[in-house]
């Protein structure tokens, strides 16, 4: 039996990793149809359609759907427009797999719960860190223990010329990250802010010290304008440590590393090569 899948936007992020992606995933699973996929700008949407073999183009998603009456629907849109969208595709009824963040405020957030709650249908945020094979073995490591256990986590987010007008659209890929190894909500957090008014009017280091309702704390260091670019997590419990190097996109560490050490000894080293 088929499964059709429509994409909405068909942007910079959506052809370097979306399209590629379902692209892939269709070539090796014949079932899956790469229905249709819409943008407002019609030359892009015909560009990405020949591109990544999608079977036609739209410009209107509603008619796209109408048409395509889509398994599910894969939203890449500019984050002003999120909330919007994914509302207005959930209560149509379709399941939706939508890029981070699910909404800019409190208020869109929880539009969108509304949305997904009246309707019943399955959705998800593309927090794709839950998915990076030494995160997973990292969380599965973690299961060993409970929330409790864990100690702290820090997490050093950094970035090479990022001026973004906001940053924590990025950034809130580190947050669900800690927040799925912690394996508990966060309770408390405190904000710090260096900015940087010389780079952009809103650049700044976004710094985070959080308590979980496990009792573990956090720290996250958001740093848009380094020299490098990494992502790095070091989890501590009573005589355990484990340590992260996540191969990101163009990452200094890729092809990425996870060490376990207990009480001085190394348990495990793997290097990303090994498990991808």
């Amino acid at each position: 039996m088929a499964f059709t899948l429509c994409i909405v936007g068909c942007g910079s992020l959506s052809n370097r990793a979306h399209g590629p992606s379902y692209r892939d995933y269709a070539a090796l699973h014949p079932d899956v149809v790469l229905a249709g996929c819409c943008d407002v700008d019609a030359p892009r949407a015909e560009t990405y359609r020949q591109t990544h073999g999608f079977a036609r183009a739209y410009t209107d998603f509603r008619e796209m759907l109408a048409a395509e009456k889509p398994d599910g629907v894969c939203l890449m849109a500019p984050v002003q427009l999120t909330c919007e969208l994914s509302c207005a595709i959930l209560e149509l009824g379709y399941p939706l797999l939508m890029e981070k963040p699910p909404g800019l405020d409190g208020d869109e957030c929880s539009r969108m719960i509304a949305a997904a709650e009246k309707t019943g249908v399955a959705n998800q945020v593309s927090f794709n860190r839950r998915y990076c094979p030494l995160i997973v073995d990292l969380k599965r490591r973690l299961a060993e223990f409970t929330p409790e256990d864990i100690q702290d986590i820090r997490y050093d987010f950094f970035r090479i010329g990022r001026k973004d007008a906001d940053f924590s659209t990025t950034a809130i890929h580190g947050i669900d990250t800690v927040k799925f190894l912690a394996g508990s909500d966060y309770e408390r957090i405190r904000f710090t802010y260096r900015e940087y008014p010389e780079l952009g009017p809103t650049v700044a280091n976004i710094f985070m010290e959080c308590e979980f309702a496990s009792g573990a704390t956090a720290h996250l260091n958001f740093c848009p304008n380094t020299g490098v670019i990494i992502e790095r997590a070091t989890v501590t419990l009573l005589d355990h440590a484990f340590m992260l190097n996540a191969p990101i996109w163009a990452a200094y560490d890729s092809p990425g590393r996870l060490l376990h050490l207990h009480r001085g000894e190394t348990v495990v080293d793997i290097s990303g090569d090994s498990i991808c």
